[in-house]
């Protein structure tokens, strides 16, 4: 009897993840981390400090190493370089979030949290440890990113409606002892705080959570005019504005603009920032932190990592802001009591960024790899998704980067039916739009988008993705799956999906 086999069609398709949120492993400085590591433990003036208890704000070579490497990166944008004092090292971007919400919000005088949707889900449950379940609030972007006007407005009405508006309307907090407490003040909220009066510490009112360039999930970038204006209204409601700065050095020219020849020789230019943080325009944006009036801990602070551009293992990142901002930050209890976090790693960071190691990874190896699997996808968007009416935010911008793509279906789709069609009938993974909505927030504008990530999967897999997922939207659109069909239980969160 002659042997049976499988014909190329009845094989099942291999699972393509374009959900997670992960560097690919070849594109791992293994050996640059290895050599710096080596060269740490190898020193006694270097492994000694980096195996005991570190400072609280954090080991001083690295933090001069961030300063000068930022200094650069951000140049153009700055009056005056970064300088250490600015720095707190950190346990990565997450890390920081717990610490930065633990020093300077209050579960009772803090009043809402403020988060640009689609946000980074993963946040949600960090604001939610430290008691403000029930007070996320959403606001929305458009194409020059948050939605400004919305957001004032809000801000507005909130403290219009807080109990006493009438009876307070001092702009800043103020700090009276009472019973060890603080006694607050401001706009209408009299309430105390709960967190005990220290000299480094302060309360904000409100806290704003963004990420502006290259945004985690929608893709998008502020424009410079949206991160003026909020600072402003951070200043003028005593907001403030934490923002993840992750994928600032991840950037590269469209494929409108660039070559495939280009690709490994990016320009000069993308050496720097394409526009300043939301830290650099507090700093000397209208008299800036110190200015006149002001209480010189500032409205806003950057989140940096080296999880996108070393290895997320590393658990090593920091935080920028007013000198008096970090001094309270490297005061947070959690970190402080066994000193810096990351000490250790710290000192192969220090290491691989006094060697230039880390730019020369970032500008050679990340810059023209994900150029090359960005627009390996967004010619197969261009091709296989246009046609069927799927459209992407800001498509005509000359610099991109990041991670993510964020794509909207035509209607009648919905994100959940195609995210479960895309698993069940080819083995595709994508994130659905609900999945990245601000927790509790009943708005119904994430149904029909999709984000898709071009860092994870092998880059001759990312065109095959985008093709199954045009299989099933063609499907669907022939023939629309009923309500009945769709699980209502909504997404949840995946396992290392970022």
């Amino acid at each position: 009897m002659a042997a049976t086999s499988m014909t190329e069609k009845d094989q099942p398709k291999s699972s393509i993840n374009l959900l997670k949120g992960w560097p690919n492993p070849c594109l791992l400085p293994v050996a640059q981390i290895n050599a710096a590591s080596a060269s740490a433990l190898s020193n006694p003036n270097v492994s000694t400090p980096g195996l005991l208890y570190g400072p609280d704000p954090g080991y001083w070579p690295l933090r001069e190493g961030i300063a000068t490497w930022l200094s650069r990166f951000y140049d153009k944008h700055l009056k005056a370089s970064i300088y250490a004092e600015r720095i707190c090292i950190t346990g990565g971007a997450s890390q920081s979030l717990a610490s930065i919400l633990q020093v300077f919000s209050d579960p009772v005088y803090t009043r809402f949290i403020w988060m640009v949707s689609p946000t980074y889900f993963r946040v949600c449950p960090i604001f939610e440890d430290n008691a403000f379940a029930g007070r996320l609030r959403s606001v929305p972007e458009d194409d020059e990113g948050i939605d400004v006007d919305f957001l004032r407005k809000r801000l507005q009405d909130e403290d219009q409606n807080a109990p006493g508006h009438e009876a307070s309307r001092n702009n800043s907090p103020t700090h009276r002892p009472h019973n060890g407490y603080h006694e607050v003040p401001s706009n209408g909220n009299t309430r105390d705080t709960l967190k005990g009066l220290q000299p480094w510490r302060k309360a904000y009112r409100h806290v704003i959570y963004a990420v502006p360039t290259f945004s985690n999930p929608s893709s998008r970038t502020m424009t410079l005019r949206r991160r003026q204006e909020l600072v402003q209204i951070a200043r003028r409601y005593d907001a403030l504005v934490i923002t993840d700065d992750v994928y600032d050095q991840l950037q590269w020219l469209s494929k409108h603009i660039a070559k495939p020849s280009t690709y490994d020789d990016p320009s000069p230019s993308l050496r720097q920032a394409l526009l300043p943080r939301l830290v650099d325009i507090d700093r000397c944006f209208q008299g800036g932190a110190e200015r006149h009036g002001a209480d010189g801990f500032g409205n806003v602070v950057s989140n940096g990592s080296f999880s996108k551009l070393a290895a997320p293992g590393v658990r090593c990142g920091w935080a920028e802001g007013s000198e008096s901002f970090i001094w309270g930050l490297s005061k947070c209890g959690s970190s402080a009591s066994g000193g810096a976090p990351s000490q250790m790693t710290s000192t192969f960071m220090a290491q691989l960024l006094s060697s230039g190691e880390l730019e020369k990874h970032i500008y050679t190896t990340l810059q023209p790899a994900y150029a090359r699997r960005y627009n390996s996808m967004i010619s197969a968007i261009e091709r296989y998704l246009l046609p069927l009416e799927v459209t992407l935010p800001q498509s005509h911008r000359d610099v991109v980067g990041g991670y993510f793509l964020w794509l909207k279906l035509p209607e009648p789709l919905v994100a959940e039916a195609v995210a479960q069609r895309a698993e069940a009938e080819e083995n595709l993974i994508i994130g659905q739009g609900p999945l990245f909505a601000v927790y509790g927030d009943e708005r119904k504008d994430l149904e029909r988008q999709v984000r898709v990530c071009f860092s994870w999967e092998a880059e001759e897999n990312l065109s095959e993705g985008i093709q199954r997922l045009a299989t099933v939207i063609r499907k669907m659109l022939r023939d629309p799956p009923s309500p009945a069909d769709t699980t209502a239980s909504g997404p949840s969160l995946p396992v290392g999906g970022y």
